[in-house]
C-alpha cells in the first residue's frame, strides 16, 4: 500500500503543486490580514477541487509525454489513465458542489482552467508545443486561483455582481477590490511563468529537437533571460502600491528583504542554463517570493 501512495505521488509529482497550494495561501494570508469574512466550506471545497485538478493535469502531462519521449509511467498504462480519469471526475464532483455552493461564474472560470490544463499536452496542437506555456500557467494558476478565490468569498456588492434585465446582462465591479485582486496576483503570476520560463530556456535544444516552439525559441534565450529577471522582480512593485493604497499594512513592505537572494539566484541563473543545476533556483524563487509575501501578511493580523 505505501509503495502504491509513493508511485501515486510520483506519477502525480506532488512536489510540484507547491505554485497552487501557495497562491491559495496568500490570498488566505490576504484575507485574514485585512480582515475579510472568509466563507469556509465553499474555500474548502475550493482548495480540494483545485488540488485535485492539479494532481490530474499533472498525471495526463505525464501520460502523454511517455508516448513521445522516454518519461517511464511508475504504474502500467492502463492503471495510470484509470488513476487519471478518477481525479479529473473527482475535480469535476468538487466543482459542480462549488457552483452549487456558489453560482455559475465559477463554472466560467473552473471550466477555462479545466480545457487549459487538459489540452496542455493533449490534443493535435498541445499548448506545451506553442509559446503561450508561460503566460498561461502564469494566468491560470497565478490569477485564477486569487481570483476564484475573491469570488467565492467576497459578497457581490464588494467584488463583482451580475445583474440582468430584460435581455441584457451586465456586470459592476468594485474597483478597489478588483484592483487589489490583481495587485495581488501579480506575485504568484510571474513567479509561475517565471518557472515555465526557466524550464523552456534550460530545455531549449531539446524542444527544438521535438518540434516544439516554445518563447524562447522566438524570443531567444537572452532575451528569455532578460524576461526572467523581469518577472523575478516585477512582484515586489506591487508591495509599495498595496500599502500606500491602505490594501495592505505597511509590514508588507518587509517582503523586500527576500529580493536579496532572488538576486542572488537571477544572477546563478544568468551564467548556466541547466535543468539540474539551476532550473531549481526558479522554484526557490517562487518560494522566496509568494511565501515571504504571506509571510508577511500573516505577521499583519497582529501588526
Amino acid at each position: 500500500m505505501a509503495a502504491s501512495v509513493k508511485r501515486f505521488l510520483q506519477y502525480s509529482e506532488i512536489k510540484t503543486k507547491i505554485t497552487s497550494v501557495s497562491a491559495f495561501v496568500l490570498c488566505l494570508a490576504y484575507f485574514l490580514m485585512r480582515g475579510l469574512t472568509i466563507r469556509w466550506l465553499p474555500t474548502a471545497v475550493f482548495f480540494l477541487g483545485m488540488l485535485v485538478f492539479d494532481l490530474a493535469t499533472t498525471t495526463i502531462n505525464n501520460y502523454i509525454d511517455s508516448r513521445t519521449d522516454d518519461t517511464v509511467l511508475p504504474f502500467n498504462r492502463r492503471t495510470a489513465l484509470v488513476l487519471t480519469v478518477i481525479l479529473l471526475t473527482a475535480a469535476v464532483g468538487l466543482g459542480i458542489w462549488l457552483v452549487v455552493l456558489s453560482d455559475l461564474f465559477v463554472l466560467v472560470l473552473g471550466g477555462c482552467c479545466f480545457v487549459c490544463g487538459v489540452f496542455y499536452t493533449y490534443g493535435p496542437v498541445p499548448i506545451s508545443r506553442l509559446p503561450l506555456g508561460e503566460i498561461l500557467s502564469g494566468l491560470f494558476y497565478g490569477f485564477f486561483i486569487p481570483w476564484i478565490f475573491f469570488y467565492i468569498n467576497l459578497a457581490p456588492a464588494d467584488f463583482m455582481q451580475w445583474q440582468l434585465q430584460g435581455n441584457q446582462i451586465g456586470l459592476l465591479i468594485q474597483v478597489p477590490n478588483f484592483l487589489s485582486l490583481v495587485l495581488l496576483a501579480v506575485a504568484p503570476f510571474c513567479c509561475t511563468a517565471n518557472i515555465m520560463l526557466a524550464n523552456n530556456i534550460c530545455d531549449l535544444e531539446k524542444d527544438l529537437r521535438q518540434g516544439r516552439r516554445t518563447l524562447p525559441s522566438y524570443i531567444g534565450p537572452r532575451y528569455g533571460l532578460h524576461l526572467f529577471t523581469t518577472l523575478a522582480l516585477l512582484p515586489y512593485l506591487t508591495l509599495p502600491i498595496l500599502a500606500l493604497a491602505g490594501w495592505a499594512r505597511p509590514i508588507v513592505l518587509l517582503a523586500a528583504v527576500s529580493a536579496v537572494p532572488v538576486i542572488k539566484n537571477i544572477v546563478l541563473f544568468y551564467r548556466k542554463q541547466d535543468k539540474r543545476e539551476t532550473f531549481p533556483l526558479s522554484l526557490q524563487n517562487y518560494l522566496l517570493t509568494v511565501l515571504s509575501f504571506g509571510l508577511v501578511m500573516v505577521l499583519g493580523i497582529w501588526i
